[in-house]
């Protein structure tokens, strides 16, 4: 029986571990000192791509919390919706650079 419950565990485990080595992220980063009101804005601008989610934003929305930097969610985007979601991102002087990982790249 605890063989069985060990089993089961283990299962489970590991079908979270392939969930995130499955998460795909797109890491946007700003020129120093950009307004949060200008990373809100790009933000809003490029949220109409396909498979492509912001991850949420911090309850508070300070220069601190925001960090120069955004996060997109692209695990089921397709290589024309990334491509898209840099075009977008390309049109504001304010992006210094994005970054596509996938969570076998961290570590």
């Amino acid at each position: 029986m605890a063989l069985a419950a060990a089993a089961v565990l283990a299962l489970a485990g590991c079908a979270k571990m392939d969930a995130s080595l499955g998460k795909q992220t797109a890491t946007v980063t700003f020129s120093s000192g950009t307004p949060v009101a200008t990373l809100l804005h790009v933000r809003a601008a490029c949220s109409h791509v396909p498979n492509v989610q912001p991850q949420p934003l911090p309850s508070r929305q300070t220069v601190t919390t925001m960090m120069d930097e955004l996060v997109y969610t692209t695990t089921n985007a397709s290589d024309a919706n990334l491509a898209e979601l840099q075009q977008c991102l390309q049109k504001f002087s304010s992006v210094q650079g994005i970054d596509f990982e996938d969570a076998s790249d961290e570590g």
